[in-house]
């Protein structure tokens, strides 16, 4: 089947080309459903693509793993190329109908579905559409005072690649999670780095990682399902893992973080005790949100920037279906191993919809 061809109908098209993107369409495979996935980068690995040259996952690589195919082994915790390798393996162990690059710029209602519009002027035709865009595009930068006459540079966390331009330089990294200390362990070697966080960072004790994590939280969840005493937490799955980068940086004091400044001004910040701080460079680790301007013409986001829905139904428009994008979505949806549980349910809820019963005997 000619994936490309604008005028081609489908079943399902998935927007996305990530975790999951990948997952639904892994379980779509074991329907007779046809399905494409528009995924916006040139290569595979979605976000992964663009994630700074050092990261590295926070769970070992069996608990890092897609549906089917366990992520190889790695000594230490994945890294970010090692990611990308391994869902562009994926792709090509399951043969998905990946189309890319293609840039989707809105779904429209149509007589038999929804229609995806490409920028390009490609269209597809589809009976559902699963919205599996993440977060990556829509970096979230909290508003400070004055913040628009600071002349020095901002650059978000989903563009920071390494730390090589800022040496020498004063820095502020801002943002209490993961990403904050596994960023600010590494400017911290070469820069003067100051590390602003809302409230003392929360290191989780060495040996509790992203596995722990998850499943100490699914404990928890099913607890909270069946009405259970929930049992004792061992931290959020925003507290900071010590992989070996942070451990060494914590370690060596480098880790240590101070509460938000006052204001900007055009060459730095000032603090609560009105003293000054030229500053360079702000890297904002501060998180995103959910990535869904493809959706506007829907009429389906919500004041919240998020959509109703029921599971992973929209609510508003019952053709669509958003996976991954955080609890609202499913469980640790936004996870690589969690997307799993929300991804199988999208893809039977859907062929129960689309195919016809079986004949009774």
């Amino acid at each position: 089947m000619n994936w490309d061809n604008p005028a081609q109908s489908i079943d399902v098209a998935i927007i996305g080309g990530g975790q999951a993107a990948l997952a639904t369409a892994y379980f779509l495979r074991r329907t007779k459903l046809s399905f494409v996935l528009l995924d916006a980068e040139e290569g595979p690995g979605a976000a992964w693509r663009h994630a700074w040259d050092s990261l590295t996952l926070f769970s070992p690589s069996q608990w890092s793993s897609l549906p089917g195919w366990p992520m190889p082994v790695t000594e230490s915790y994945p890294t970010r190329d090692q990611a990308v390798d391994y869902f562009a393996r994926y792709e090509a162990r399951y043969n998905m109908p990946v189309v890319r690059p293609v840039e989707i710029t809105a779904v429209r209602r149509a007589p038999e579905g929804l229609n995806v519009h490409a920028a390009d002027g490609r269209l597809w035709r589809a009976r559902h559409v699963v919205s599996a865009t993440g977060t990556w595009r829509n970096p979230y930068i909290p508003n400070y005072p004055d913040q628009q006459m600071y002349a020095g540079r901002q650059l978000h966390s989903a563009h920071y690649r390494n730390p090589r331009d800022l040496a020498g330089q004063r820095v502020l990294v801002i943002g209490g999670g993961n990403s904050g200390a596994q960023i600010m362990a590494e400017v911290a070697q070469v820069a003067e780095a100051r590390w602003v966080t809302l409230e003392p960072p929360t290191f989780l004790p060495e040996g509790v990682d992203g596995r722990v994590l998850f499943g100490h939280a699914t404990e928890r969840w099913q607890a909270m399902q069946k009405g259970l005493p929930l049992p004792p937490s061992v931290g959020g799955l925003g507290d900071i893992v010590q992989v070996p980068p942070v451990a060494a940086a914590l370690a060596r004091g480098l880790l240590k973080s101070v509460r938000p400044f006052e204001r900007f001004t055009q060459t730095g910040v000032v603090w609560p005790d009105g003293s000054h701080t030229e500053i360079h460079t702000v890297i904002w680790c501060t998180g995103f949100g959910p990535a869904l301007s493809h959706l506007q013409e829907l009429g389906v986001i919500e004041a919240n920037g998020q959509v109703a829905v029921d599971g992973t139904r929209s609510v508003a428009e019952p053709s669509l279906w958003l996976v991954g994008y955080g609890e609202w979505t499913g469980f640790a949806s936004a996870t690589l191993v969690g997307v799993m549980r929300s991804a199988r349910a999208t893809a039977q809820d859907i062929g129960r919809l689309t195919l016809p019963e079986p004949p009774k005997p």
